[in-house]
């Protein structure tokens, strides 16, 4: 998938949410955000064969929570959508960080190639950054109107999110393997002669 294209599917659900609800309201803009993201995550499936799991995770809970508010006429469930999938993501890289597994490697390791310790330290710092973004929604939601947070859902939230990704290349390039060379020991890293003969690599 061209870089435009991936552009698209990403940004393409959001403005149609944008301009939906400045046309017709919060339960159009809502209906039309469902189906936006459904029809992105298939042209992830038919480029790639394949959806991202984060992207997958989120248009599940738009699905889910755009239901909800279509079902029971209340723009509180689309406007805590937010909170919740940030608060998941973060609890899930705190977790995963405590216990000594590179989620991160998991989901970039085939775009990215990193130490075992950069993976580690990108991983806790979108940790805080999804919490960040879980309060500021709150914030947002609680104290202005819905179009001032549908504003904010759309022109702030992916300018915030690729801000943070452009001010990781330091360590990026701090801590990039090269290409064919072998992974630098970590040492968090448990020995190998703790892995039996079925037992899966941690991550």
């Amino acid at each position: 998938m061209t870089p435009l294209l991936r552009l698209l599917t990403e940004a393409g659900p959001l403005a149609a949410f944008f301009i939906a609800n400045s046309q017709a309201g919060i339960m159009v803009g809502t209906a039309v955000f469902m189906v936006a993201i459904t029809l992105s995550l298939g042209v992830s499936w038919r480029m790639e064969r394949r959806i991202p799991v984060m992207p997958a995770v989120g248009a599940g809970f738009v699905l889910i929570f755009g239901g909800l508010t279509l079902w029971l006429q209340s723009d509180l469930f689309i406007k805590i959508k937010p909170t919740l999938v940030n608060l998941l993501f973060a609890a899930v890289l705190f977790v995963a960080h405590v216990s000594n597994r590179n989620i991160m490697k998991r989901l970039l390791g085939t775009v990215l190639s990193l130490s075992d310790d950069g993976w580690r330290i990108m991983g806790i710092r979108w940790a805080w950054f999804f919490l960040f973004l879980a309060v500021v929604n709150e914030i947002v939601w609680r104290s202005l109107d819905t179009d001032a947070w549908v504003n904010f859902k759309v022109f702030a939230i992916m300018p915030l999110t690729l801000l943070f990704s452009a001010l990781q290349t330091p360590l990026i390039m701090r801590h990039q393997i090269p290409d064919g060379a072998a992974t630098p020991a970590s040492p968090h890293a448990s020995p190998p002669a703790s892995q039996g003969a079925g037992d899966r690599p941690a991550p």
